[in-house]
């Protein structure tokens, strides 16, 4: 069953290098994304011969959250092929710094997990000048829990169990209430390692959101960027928390999936209540993703989604990762890219990269408007 766990994991990796060229993912080196690398492959390929590059030009900088990281990697990758003499810059970093980023006007966007917050959007309008920082959702995908035990294959767990596992409430592996849910799982009497983001993470706050939401008991903590349980270790981005779970036995952490499938990192099933725990897939994402529904007002496509759903086959334990720009008074010398870089995000090709690398394409109802809105940018 490892074997064969392990083989679907190195499928799933291999499937997003054969688009990306090389996928690395390091603890210790630098998330930035610089835009060099726009070889290989016999030029572009057919998804990048699609970009229109109307009205590109120059260096775009952008930066926030490192869950879109590996997805940002393949789009950058594929529209620099395309738009000769352009160049853009994403650093990855958290959904916190995007926004203080984009909000002090140093960046044409900005990528966060959460949608911006009512006092953000206040904030924007200092850049913005005539209009205001808007969500467009761009990035789906589940927020895998990856585990690291030794003689473990496999394992179910429900989300009061895992609230009490990053509250530090249950301590060992081989507590009553992992067991139960693991049948016939030889788990052993060992110290539990919970690993969190140390900065301010979009992916924490939609943990946070899915935890307070499906096990109100047992998650007291409001749903915030800033990890706010006691215990635990922190490590830095995504990248960093996946690469102490694939070191540490003992350990369990959160990021997206794709870190999980580049670094063969086993993950959890989720027990939803539904007739079968669930599998962390883009497939079963899509599934949760799919019933959300689009809550922000007039341009803004911030969404709602349903955290304790039961549906069949739908994970949910999802995020939605927004790219941040200004509806209207974005700089000039930047909007021709930012418009011509996310229509390609958002198109058909672009999101079939997602699926790829281990994410859930936006539902195409919802990236519909995306599209409308990215062409009305002003």
């Amino acid at each position: 069953m490892k074997l064969q766990r392990k083989n679907r994991l190195r499928a799933t990796a291999l499937g997003a290098l054969a688009v990306s060229g090389a996928l690395v993912l390091t603890a210790c080196g630098s998330d930035n994304n610089s835009g060099s690398d726009t070889g290989g492959n016999g030029a572009a390929t057919k998804a990048a011969s699609n970009v229109k590059c109307d009205g590109a030009k120059g260096q775009l900088r952008a930066s926030g959250s490192s869950a879109q990281k590996n997805a940002m990697d393949l789009w950058v990758k594929e529209y620099m092929a395309a738009c000769s003499g352009v160049e853009i810059n994403y650093n990855s970093s958290s959904s916190g710094e995007g926004i203080v980023a984009f909000n002090q006007g140093t960046v044409g966007f900005a990528g966060s997990d959460s949608a911006l917050k009512p006092e953000e959007v206040a904030d924007s309008k200092k850049t913005c000048k005539t209009g205001q920082g808007i969500n467009l959702p761009m990035v789906g995908g589940p927020i895998a829990v990856g585990f690291h035990l030794e003689g473990v294959d496999s394992l179910t767990l429900d989300a009061p169990t895992l609230a009490k596992i990053f509250d530090t409430k249950i301590k060992k592996w081989n507590d009553p209430a992992i067991a139960k849910l693991n049948p016939g799982a030889k788990l052993p009497d060992k110290a539990i390692q919970p690993f969190h983001r140390s900065e301010d993470s979009g992916t924490t706050q939609n943990l946070g959101k899915y935890l307070g939401a499906a096990a109100p008991n047992d998650w007291k903590y409001e749903a915030e960027k800033k990890w706010p349980a006691p215990g635990g270790q922190g490590a830095t981005n995504s990248s960093g928390v996946a690469t102490q779970v694939k070191q540490v036995d003992g350990s369990i952490g959160y990021f997206e999936l794709s870190y999980a499938a580049s670094q063969q990192i086993t993950t959890v099933d989720i027990n939803t209540g539904g007739a079968a725990p669930v599998k962390a897939s883009s497939e079963n994402a899509s599934k949760a993703i799919a019933a959300a529904k689009v809550k922000g007002t007039g341009k803004d496509l911030a969404l709602d989604l349903d955290y304790t759903t039961k549906a069949e086959g739908a994970y949910p334990l999802v995020l939605v990762t927004y790219e941040v720009v200004c509806d209207t008074g974005n700089k000039a010398d930047t909007l021709g890219t930012v418009k011509s870089f996310l229509t390609y995000t958002a198109s058909a090709d672009g999101q079939k990269l997602l699926t790829e690398a281990g994410y859930a394409p936006i539902p195409e109802a919802i990236n519909a408007k995306v599209r409308e809105t990215v062409a009305g940018l002003s």
